[in-house]
């Protein structure tokens, strides 16, 4: 009983939290005790740096600094794209993402694998598909993003259309 009251209240303090920029923040967080935790099938990975960016460890702090530049929103050919690349580019220590459009539950946007054989191992190439995807012109107002770093640390961040706009 202490341990969910402790870990409500963890949540309830960083809820209260605002930081005053243009996006909704939930800062990292520990993977809540077991018998909290839904039903999953991911893993932690162990968190040796390699130097590569390929661990929780060793991407966090990027994402965390660039944590406005996660998503992109572009209107292009009468379609709005909304755009992964970022997240894409440091893909290796993280094993999910997930992405809610204008307050939907948030759904799996599948990860390319990582080229761990590679010197680059984050880079995108042709055969990991595009990095975004379409929607009707003007329909994305807001984005809710759910990270699940390889650690099984989680972090999100909710953003409005006109914060991520590209021009």
């Amino acid at each position: 009983m202490i341990e969910i009251l402790l870990f409500l209240a963890a949540a309830a303090a960083q809820s209260s939290q605002s930081g005053g920029a243009s996006a909704a923040v939930s800062q990292s967080t520990d993977a809540p005790p077991a018998f909290l935790a839904p039903e999953s099938n991911l893993v932690a990975e162990p968190q040796v740096p390699t130097g590569k960016f390929t661990t929780a460890v060793e991407i966090k702090p990027i994402l965390a600094a660039t944590r406005g530049n996660w998503i992109g929103v572009r209107e292009f050919n009468g379609q709005d794209l909304l755009y992964v690349t970022h997240l894409w580019s440091w893909r290796c220590g993280l094993v999910e993402l997930r992405i809610g459009i204008n307050g939907a539950a948030p759904e799996v946007w599948p990860l390319p694998t990582c080229h761990e054989d590679e010197p680059a191992p984050n880079a995108i190439k042709e055969q990991d598909g595009l990095p975004y995807r379409n929607y009707g012109l003007g329909s994305v107002q807001a984005i809710d993003v759910e990270l699940t770093y390889d650690d099984l640390t989680t972090e999100s961040a909710s953003f409005e259309r006109q914060a991520v706009k590209i021009p």
